[in-house]
């Protein structure tokens, strides 16, 4: 008998990696993937299923999170009462607050387990999408009520750290770049199918008496398949109410089929006892977001996103009973160069990413929705452009080939080296950069701007194409430069600070938009890429480097 056949009958002899007490979702007390025999005759099946329960679940949360983008441009093209200025608000709000529920959420599954953090997490998305489709029932809801949705929307930003620390563990450092790239790169299909499903549903009754009465439009909008003239009826209710539909059946797969890994995890508790970890993590996140929202309205975002981070990070700190002990285990990580080094990273790669996915339907629909008019006496004024691309029938793409794209950045990766991939598509992306700042310049003072639309869609489609690769490449350095115990804790830290890109990026462009400088917003984010090309260097590619091209 082989040394391998016969490791296979040890482990399934002992049967100790399967489920204890023969439910395929019960707690597993073994788990060794690092060990070859194990991993193919037994890890390598559960890891898979939790996998493929993981990925729809975080697509999800990234749907909910990042629907307002597409939401606020039809709220516009409906005539609901507010600024363009509070409607970039919105979706940095529901920015602000995925990335700061995502501290929290990274420290979840050592606490409470897998199984029962994705169920709870997953079924949670349901009270804001419920509750926006309600509020968009109706134009005259208050705009505070808009604000709080989006604030809880943000429960899907968050799902990120707590799904990606959860699937790390789930699979053999040699397979970190598949399993995280799958995970993540499907998972950023969320953005990619609200972009596309919540203008389609928006086009019928979809839930008949139920779904309340539509509105017809004040403006053009579109779908994937083109034009929607003004006047045309709108269920705009649908884009929160469509994704019950989804989540329901999936939090219960999630509970009936994911599993809890006691080697990760040696003490959730009951259920009830990990649902109140779960929501008291949360609750912190909640509160730390709210005062980042009040604090943005009398400090500049510069300071008011390091005071949510400190307040957040301090906060939970100081939460008593059994989840000290575990928060601070983990803490650990801030000890680490590495942890800021990757953080740096990350936010290049997967905050430009959801960053741009939040900022870009409402940009093309400002950029693009208006033109210069020259009068006669030479006054220049800026009119409605008749012609306008719909940014409901055009946004989708760009997240699309960035979502696409992210598992190949992880399997190149694998092959490659993950900081050789990372410097290659960072120089790409402050070229990109510049040149993206430069088309929007000039389509904001065109008279004709739609002449610039296919080179600005173009540049930002291999903005989002390069963020994609870069994603793989750097969850893949992260799997690989961290320990098993602060592996998890890591990829949640990181992929937390670069979700507030889904803040920034909207705030900046917004705020530069309005001084009808666009520009200027692109050439500070192609600076910042170029700093973190040093940072890339210098402790990943470089002779003599820390952790020479993990």
């Amino acid at each position: 008998m082989t040394r391998e056949s016969a490791d296979s009958t040890h482990w399934e002899d002992k049967g100790q990696a399967l489920p204890t007490g023969g439910r395929r979702n019960a707690d597993i007390e073994h788990w060794d993937v690092e060990d070859e025999a194990f991993w193919k005759t037994q890890g390598r099946k559960i890891a898979s299923r939790n996998l493929w329960i993981s990925i729809p679940s975080l697509l999800l949360g990234f749907a909910v999170w990042l629907m307002w983008g597409m939401i606020t441009t039809q709220m516009q093209n409906l005539g609901f009462p507010f600024s363009v200025e509070q409607l970039f608000t919105l979706t940095a709000i529901a920015g602000l607050a995925g990335a700061t529920l995502r501290i929290p959420a990274s420290f979840m599954i050592r606490i409470a387990g897998g199984r029962n953090t994705i169920f709870l997490t997953t079924a949670l998305l349901m009270i804001p999408a419920m509750g926006t489709g309600i509020a968009l029932m109706n134009p005259g809801t208050p705009f505070w009520v808009f604000q709080s949705l989006a604030l809880l929307s943000g429960i899907g930003g968050g799902n990120f750290a707590n799904s990606m620390s959860n699937i790390s563990n789930f699979f053999p450092k040699k397979q970190q770049g598949y399993a995280l790239g799958m995970n993540a790169g499907l998972g950023n299909f969320g953005v990619t199918t609200m972009q596309i499903l919540i203008p389609l549903v928006m086009t019928v009754g979809l839930f008949g008496a139920l779904g309340g009465e539509p509105m017809a439009l004040e403006k053009a909008s579109g779908t994937l398949i083109g034009r929607i003239e003004a006047g045309t009826d709108t269920w705009i209710q649908n884009a929160g109410f469509v994704w019950m539909l989804l989540l329901v059946p999936l939090a219960f797969a999630g509970w009936f089929g994911m599993n809890n890994l006691r080697t990760i995890t040696p003490n959730p508790g009951t259920p009830l006892q990990a649902f109140g970890k779960i929501l008291g993590l949360y609750g912190v996140g909640v509160v730390t977001s709210v005062v980042g929202v009040v604090a943005l309205g009398f400090l500049n975002m510069w300071f008011a996103l390091p005071l949510t981070i400190v307040l957040t990070v301090v906060l939970l700190r100081l939460i008593p009973g059994d989840i000290k002990p575990g928060i601070k285990k983990q803490f650990a990580i801030f000890s680490n160069k590495h942890t800021w080094s990757m953080t740096v990273l990350y936010i290049a790669t997967f905050g430009s990413f959801i960053g741009f996915s939040a900022a870009l339907p409402l940009s093309i629909s400002v950029i693009f929705g208006n033109m210069m008019e020259v009068a006669a006496d030479g006054t220049v004024t800026r009119v409605a452009n008749p012609d306008a691309p719909s940014a409901l029938t055009w946004a989708w793409m760009g997240p699309f080939v960035g979502a696409l794209i992210r598992p190949v950045g992880g399997w190149i990766s694998d092959k490659l080296g993950g900081s050789i991939v990372t410097q290659v598509i960072t120089a790409i992306m402050v070229v990109g950069s510049v040149g993206a700042g430069y088309v929007m310049m000039l389509a904001y003072n065109a008279t004709d701007p739609n002449q610039y639309f296919w080179m600005f869609l173009a540049l930002f489609i291999v903005l989002f194409a390069a963020s994609g690769i870069g994603n793989g490449s750097t969850f893949r350095s992260i799997g690989f430069i961290f320990d098993p115990q602060q592996k998890g804790p890591a990829l949640g830290w990181t992929s937390a600070v670069a979700a507030y890109g889904s803040f920034i990026a909207p705030r900046v462009m917004g705020e530069q938009i309005k001084a009808g400088t666009p520009e200027l917003a692109m050439y500070g984010f192609a600076v910042f890429y170029a700093l973190c090309l040093i940072v890339n260097w210098w402790f990943y590619l470089r002779p003599g480097a820390y952790v020479k091209n993990p």
